[in-house]
């Protein structure tokens, strides 16, 4: 099985949606994916990207993907962030998910960062051991904070 890793297309960003809802049922929050695949390309296609894609196809078909995006550290300077690795479960433990870290990763040894940052969910067993395993640092003190759309309007209208 030949399995290729290049840069997304605009016309892959219907595949690049399709696994970002797998993701989603996997991670157990099956109706919780609200951008669509004309805000994906608006987003990644237009005058001033906000992300990278990658896909990963076998046979022409798109198995796997990972998002990614530059972040600025205060104290480590520019970083990549990794939003997301998918393959899809058929593809899964052929190599596809390796293919696509490594070349974030080449990416970001390439590009001069001095870090690439991602979640991974605690009960990702196999997901956290790869990671420990590549050399990757879990930071198990740290508490991931997010402010979703509802909360954000009702603070800004209620702040004093």
């Amino acid at each position: 099985m030949k399995v290729t890793v290049r840069k997304a297309l605009k016309t892959d960003m219907s595949s690049v949606l399709k696994l970002i809802k797998e993701l989603a049922l996997f991670e157990r929050e099956p109706d919780a994916v609200e951008v669509s695949e004309k805000e994906l390309i608006e987003a990644g296609f237009g005058p001033s990207p906000q992300f990278n894609c990658l896909v990963a196809e076998v046979e022409n078909t798109v198995v796997g993907m990972a998002l990614f995006y530059p972040r600025f550290s205060t104290w480590k300077g520019r970083s990549i962030h990794l939003e997301d690795l998918i393959v899809t479960e058929a593809m899964r433990g052929k190599g596809i998910g390796r293919a696509l870290y490594d070349k974030i990763l080449e990416f970001g040894h390439a590009e001069g960062v001095r870090r690439v940052q991602w979640e991974v969910l605690n009960w990702n067993e196999p997901a956290v051991k790869f990671y420990e395993n590549s050399g990757a640092t879990i930071l198990k003190d740290w508490w991931l904070v997010h402010m979703q759309e509802d909360a954000l309007k009702n603070y800004i209208e209620n702040k004093e």
